[in-house]
């Protein structure tokens, strides 16, 4: 993750003109990640009821989904809500005026390609609060963002059991700073209410993820991931100018699919040259690693670092970054990556 200083100072720095003059410091940065946290669940909340509002019960149904499936989900749109009332309430108490939702642009098509789309956002809420816990001074809003956080981290098992991926991949969640899970929010938001409080955030340039992935995980894969798990090209990317991959999934060619593991060759696109002696670096769980890339005008390649699992953020970077991410240092990023977990070791003689 990014060091706390840059970030704090970014974050003092945005609010200098907007935050009231009583406002110590410390709570100016409190109050810029409860906006922050607000925007973040004001997506998600949106996502879920527009979701629930274009699929039926019978459309998830004929996708291979139970009843059970699609009443979880209300859920998980219910506690999107309280997540967002829950924050509106403590910006009010603090005389702040809370943001306002803004405009997406989801690019779900069908039943499946939302299920996937959910497990990815959940997954970086989830690390999000992660990343923003060290930035909280007062205990009681850490309390609430610690709440919220295993609240997410459920839902993020949730849909990765949908998907057939292991729900728990990795011993130890990723950690996120909020410049990066900014980057990967501002692809679904096409304009937001001017009368909201600008976040002190920059994107990063675009990186997106080239070639073909899957999802699917477990030893044996049944409908519905039999589907899910086909061969589809997952171009995921931060930034507004991030595509989404389309077209539909081809049952015909599941089985020919496996995600990346550690070891595999895997590719990236960037929106710009990418300079000679780049390094390709992999945030996950709490390991920061980089690697040399192989660099071809836009395009990079790596093998995946032993120790990678699960949902992975991956940047180009001018340094190798030696288990800390810099802002300096990065040049293109984050991009998604799904890294096939090993089987677990398990040592039976403590037992």
């Amino acid at each position: 993750m990014l060091s706390k200083s840059f970030v704090s100072a970014a974050i003092l720095a945005g609010l200098a003109s907007a935050a009231p003059t009583e406002l110590s410091k410390r709570a100016a940065i409190d109050i810029t990640v409860l906006q922050f946290a607000l925007t973040l669940e004001h997506l998600e909340n949106v996502f879920y009821k527009q979701a629930l509002q274009n699929f039926t019960l019978q459309d998830f149904e004929h996708a291979g989904y139970s009843a059970d499936y699609y009443n979880d989900l209300h859920y998980i749109a219910y506690d999107e809500q309280t997540h967002v009332q829950i924050l509106q309430g403590a910006l009010t108490a603090n005389g702040v005026t809370p943001n306002l939702p803004c405009s997406y642009n989801f690019p779900y098509t069908d039943v499946k390609s939302f299920i996937t789309l959910s497990s990815v956002l959940e997954d970086v809420g989830t690390s999000a609060y992660l990343g923003a816990a060290p930035l909280i001074t007062i205990p009681a809003y850490l309390t609430v963002a610690g709440s919220i956080l295993a609240t997410e981290a459920r839902h993020t098992a949730f849909q990765r059991t949908a998907l057939s991926e292991v729900p728990m991949p990795n011993p130890l969640q990723t950690s996120l700073d909020p410049t990066s899970v900014y980057t990967l929010a501002a692809m679904f938001i096409t304009s937001c209410p001017s009368s909201n409080m600008a976040l002190p955030f920059t994107p990063f340039k675009t990186l997106t993820t080239d070639g073909m992935s899957c999802t699917c995980e477990e030893p044996e894969c049944g409908n519905p991931s039999q589907v899910i798990k086909a061969k589809r090209n997952w171009p995921w990317s931060g930034g507004k100018e991030g595509n989404w991959p389309s077209g539909s999934w081809n049952p015909n060619q599941s089985g020919s699919c496996k995600p990346a593991s550690a070891g595999s060759t895997v590719s990236f696109k960037a929106a710009g040259s990418i300079a000679s002696g780049s390094f390709v670096t992999f945030v996950n769980g709490l390991s920061v690693l980089s690697v040399s890339g192989t660099v071809n005008g836009m395009d990079i390649s790596a093998a995946v670092p032993a120790g990678i699992m699960g949902q992975t953020y991956v940047f180009i970077t001018s340094k190798n970054e030696n288990g800390t991410l810099s802002a300096a240092d990065v040049e293109y990023g984050p991009a998604i990556l799904e890294v096939n977990p090993p089987a677990p070791a398990i040592d039976y003689s403590e037992a």
